[in-house]
Order: C-alpha cells, then structure tokens, then sequence
C-alpha cells in the first residue's frame, strides 16, 4: 500500500483539495476594492478579512490537525468542507462589514488550515520511498490556488460582482471537496514509526531534544525563514513602484515567484528525499538568504524579474521540509498536531514580516533596510538548523533519506 497506485491517487486527490480548499486565502485579496467601496471602509480596514484569513489558518491547523490526528482525515475534512461552503454563502449575504471580516477567520480556519497541515501529514503517512516529493508536489496546491483563483474570482467579480464570487465558492467547496474527501476514507497503512525515536517513557528524544523541546527550535525556525520570506512577497509589488515601473510589473514579478515556487517545490522534494529534510531545509534557507540579499542592488527591471525568479526558485521549497522533518523525527500519531503547530509559527513569521516591513520603510524611507531586518531573521534560521544537522551528525542518528529507507520492504 505504501508507495502503490492508491498512494498516488491520494496524492492527486490531496492536490486537488489543497488547490480548492485554499481559495479563500486569495478570494479577498482580488475582491477588496470592490467589497471595499459598498462597504465604506478606509483601504486598511479593507485589508482586515485577508489578516484574519491568515490568523485562522495559523490557529485551525492545530486543531484540525489533532482531530485528524484522533480520527483520521476523511471525517475532519468533510465536517470542514460543509461548514467552509455555509462560511462563504454567509459571507456573501453579509450586510456590515466586520460581519463579513470576522466570517474569514472561519475561511482560514475551515478552508486554508484543514487541507495544508493536515494532508501534508497525511500524504507523509502514504509514501516511504518518495515521502519528500509526495510532501511537495501536495504543498504545491497552496500556489497553484495562487495562480488559478485570482483570474477566476476577477472575472466573476467582473461579470457579477464580489458577492457572486463568494457563492460560486461556497458551491465549488462542497460539490468538488466532498466527493474527493470520500476517497480518503482508507486507513492508513502501518505505521513504519519515527525514524529516530527513544526513551522507554514513551516521550521521545530527539537530537538529545525533548519532542516538546525540538518542536519549539523547529517553530523558532519556521517564523524566522518566514519572516524573510514575507518580505518580498508582500512588498514586491510596491518596490516595483518606487522604482519607477509600473504596478502591473511588480504583479508579473509576484506571479514569476509563485509560478518559480512551484517548481522549487518539486525540487527541493527530490532533494529531501536523497539528503532528508534538515539539509535540504539548510540548503533553501541558505539560498533564500543569498536572494534577499541580491534585491538590495537590483535597480533594473530585468534584473529585478531575475531576483524575483530566483527568491521564487529558491524560498519554495522551505516550508514543505518542516512537514518531512515531522515525520522523520516524531511518532506517527503526532505527525497531524506537529506540521500544525510548526506551520503556524511560519504563518505568524509570514504575518509579522509583511507587516513588519512594511514599518520599517516608514521609518527609514528604503527598502534596503527591510530587507536587511529579513536577512537577520533568516540568519536565526540558518544557525539553528545548523545546530540542528551538527547534533544529528554528532549523535549519529540521522535520519536515512527515504530512498533508501524503503531498501528492506
């Protein structure tokens, strides 16, 4: 079963509902000047649905990742595909504007957060020998939504306007996600457990660590690569400005990125299989490093569309590894509650460094300090998974990369 056609099917299906289940995350962004004239509000109040977005994302994929955890994915998933569909018919009815705001605390929280984490934990339950590349290639439905709901929303928003947009996504949640939740409904085969586990207590030691205690260094990694990574991708598009180009190429240079994320998904995917997730995890904080870096003395806008490509080629790959180091270095049972916790300590990275930014050119009236502020949040990464692939290599039990963890099945 492991590595078989069902595994694969499952892993198209996990794409597909992470492609649809995401939707929420980019559907305020394209309709927020239009929602923002009926409703009134000044263009930062405008802005609050897509925050909120974010924060239940953050928050809903631990919890859903415990119920998983508990019950399996099929029946947590499906109670969230119903409830995202009421969410969004809801929304689109909604009459005040903070009605409407708060309800997308419940579209991060049923939408974002329960197809992320917890089928990234689930695919990782399904694959041994390919377990990094599966990892990747169902992250990648986060981007993927990126490049297919803008235009779509847009062209609803055009022909019928922002509340249509909102119904046709609450029908599209619960007629596509539903059907594809049924064929979840298998069990998962055997666990083939923690790569490294230890401790007849039953609490594992990990990397001479506590679980608890490499969780919280995984979490302080995940907001520091985060918050370098927010950076351009929230703010591209203004640097664009002021530098003297149009916003629609600082739209292109975004698309370039996420379109180049992909890509590096699939990349680093085959990468952790071969090396394990926290040197290849090493390796994209690295070189994401080196891109922010390269912003700084980018002027030219064909230099900037290559930066852009490359902090895209180089920064996609990151956030999946947190997924494959779960499962190499935790219990299977955990797997669901881990990739939660961790994920949102890179969405409270990803929060605080668009924002932070975002402060940080007011002050100082450039950019270059913006990125410098995310070049020493990415530094903290580096030196702690550095420390962390020391430890593995000192103690000598380092996980085997999954190519060759399948030699005896």
């Amino acid at each position: 079963m492991v590595d078989g056609p069902y595994a694969w099917l499952r892993l198209s299906v996990s794409l597909v509902l992470t492609t649809v289940g995401c939707a929420g995350m980019y559907v305020s962004m394209v309709a927020l000047p239009s929602y923002q004239t009926e409703f009134a509000v000044p263009r930062g109040v405008a802005s609050l649905p897509f925050t909120l977005v974010m924060l239940g994302f953050g928050v809903g994929g631990i919890v859903v990742g415990r119920l998983v955890d508990r019950f399996g994915v099929a029946r947590p998933l499906g109670a969230c595909a119903l409830l995202l569909s009421a969410v969004f018919f809801l929304a689109a009815a909604s009459e005040h504007f903070f009605w409407f705001a708060a309800l997308h605390v419940l579209v991060g929280a049923l939408g974002c957060a329960a197809v992320f984490s917890p089928l990234l934990a689930d695919v990782s339950r399904w694959f041994l020998r390919r377990r990094g590349f599966a990892i990747a290639v169902c992250a990648s439905g986060n981007y993927l939504a990126g490049t297919l709901w803008p235009p779509v929303v847009d062209a609803i928003i055009s022909a019928e306007g922002w509340r249509q947009a909102y119904v046709t996504l609450g029908f599209v949640s619960a007629v596509v996600m539903l059907p594809l939740i049924l064929l979840l409904r298998r069990p998962p085969p055997m666990s083939d457990g923690p790569v490294v586990a230890g401790g007849s207590s039953g609490t594992p030691q990990t990397l001479g660590l506590t679980a608890n205690q490499l969780t919280w260094l995984l979490g302080v990694a995940g907001v520091g690569c985060c918050v370098a990574m927010a950076m351009p991708q929230a703010h591209v598009v203004a640097l664009s400005m002021d530098l003297g180009f149009s916003a629609s190429h600082g739209a292109q240079m975004l698309s370039l990125m996420f379109g180049c994320g992909v890509v590096s998904r699939l990349v680093f995917g085959w990468l952790s299989d071969r090396l394990g997730g926290l040197r290849t995890l090493l390796i994209g904080s690295s070189l994401q490093c080196l891109a922010l870096l390269m912003f700084l003395p980018a002027a030219s806008l064909q230099t900037l569309y290559l930066v852009a490509a490359l902090f895209g080629l180089f920064q996609g790959g990151i956030v999946p590894c947190y997924a494959l180091i779960v499962r190499e270095y935790f219990p299977e049972r955990e797997a669901g509650t881990r990739t939660g916790l961790i994920v949102f300590a890179t969405l409270v990275g990803m929060a605080f460094g668009g924002s932070a930014s975002g402060w940080i050119f007011d002050l100082s009236g450039s950019y270059d300090a913006a990125f410098l502020h995310g070049v020493g949040w990415n530094l903290l990464n580096i030196v702690i998974i550095g420390l962390l692939v020391a430890r593995s290599r000192q103690s000598g039990i380092a996980p085997r990369p999954s190519l060759q963890s399948n030699a005896s099945l």
